[in-house]
């Protein structure tokens, strides 16, 4: 299971524009080999490792170990942030904790002889300041290092055919340089301190106590089955059989990529050249979602929707069920693969409930 997490994980890494690989068990020693070559040369930012695999890594670049899961020892725990701040050299190491696992977090501190300090993440306006200023810092570099005469010429020639200001220009160049990711975080919800925490499990071991005995707590037990009810329908709903003569693919985009219906139809009509009215329902989920397609379509066109963007995410289009052969649908079939991806989102949900810790 650890060594399929750190292919998952690698690979959405990947998707996001992060120069990210795999490294466990069951890759060949000539591979590994090349792996930490290319983190050694600057191929490769960010290395996902098991505990085995990771073990004897010596290389001057990693200045981070993030723990993306809590160790289930404290000698496990020292051997992962071993692999930075070797030989003198300063490093950060990042654990993320749930709240059921503080207790292994405190016998972690005593293990280290070293408090592990809670760690505020970034706010929304931090990350963006960071993202104009290394923007601004990247024109800067390209100004003056770069050969710029070539682009001068056909800059100046676009302005002279159109009469367009050379700072809308600019813009707009920098627009297609950004493709369809959006440049700006939208604000997310404020994060959780240890006394939410603390709060919401004791308010739902209350609830379940008062929900055993007394009708107040039946009826708060109806009124949060209700919550949770509709929370769901965005993900959990139940997908409506096929229609006669169409066909239901997986998009690797969504909902955590701000996608839209609109986005997907306006990608596949554009880039399949179909018409919006033969593209059938669209169900998006937390990190895919699913359409139907009519029957037939030619497998370039296929090839060509994998490598689309929408909402910075590959489409990765693939075939997750096929139409009826006969001309009279049975409401009675069912789509073989449904639910095939039910825990996809297994890893991100578990990340997103944690919060982070920085032993300096």
């Amino acid at each position: 299971r650890t060594k399929t997490a750190t292919v998952e994980l690698s690979s959405k890494l990947e998707a996001r524009g992060y120069a990210s690989s795999a490294l466990n068990g069951d890759i060949k020693q000539s591979q590994r080999e090349r792996t930490i070559e290319n983190l050694k040369k600057g191929k490769l930012d960010i290395l996902v490792a098991t505990d085995v695999a990771a073990r004897g890594l010596d290389v001057e670049r990693i200045s981070h170990v993030l723990n993306y899961d809590i160790p289930h020892d404290t000698e496990s725990y020292v051997h992962r942030i071993g692999r930075t701040g070797r030989a003198g050299r300063e490093g950060d190491a990042i654990l993320f904790v749930a709240p059921r696992e503080k207790r292994m977090l405190n016998s972690i501190e005593r293990a280290t002889r070293q408090k592990i300090e809670m760690m505020e993440l970034p706010s929304t306006e931090v990350i963006n300041d960071k993202r104009i200023a290394k923007f601004k810092q990247d024109i800067s570099d390209t100004l003056a290092t770069e050969e710029l005469g070539l682009f001068y010429q056909m800059i100046e020639q676009y302005q002279q055919e159109h009469n367009v200001p050379a700072l809308e220009i600019a813009a707009a160049l920098a627009l297609l340089l950004q493709g369809n990711s959006p440049f700006l975080l939208q604000k997310r919800a404020k994060q959780k301190t240890d006394s939410d925490w603390e709060k919401s499990d004791s308010n739902r071991v209350k609830e379940r106590g008062r929900g055993k005995g007394t009708d107040k707590g039946t009826d708060k037990g109806k009124e949060r089955s209700k919550g949770q009810g509709k929370e769901r329908v965005r993900t959990h709903r139940k997908e409506l059989p096929l229609e006669e003569g169409m066909v239901r693919y997986r998009l690797e985009v969504g909902h955590i990529h701000e996608v839209k219906p609109g986005n997907i139809v306006g990608a596949i009509a554009n880039e399949a050249g179909l018409d919006s009215q033969y593209i059938g329902r669209i169900n998006i989920y937390d990190d895919y979602s699913v359409i139907d397609l009519p029957d037939g379509m030619p497998k370039d066109v296929l090839n060509d929707l994998k490598k689309v963007w929408v909402a910075g995410q590959q489409l990765r289009i693939s075939n997750i069920s096929k139409a009826p052969k006969s001309t009279k649908f049975s409401s009675r079939s069912k789509d073989r693969k449904k639910g095939k991806d039910t825990n996809k989102g297994t890893m991100r949900s578990k990340v997103s409930r944690k919060k982070p810790v920085r032993r300096k």
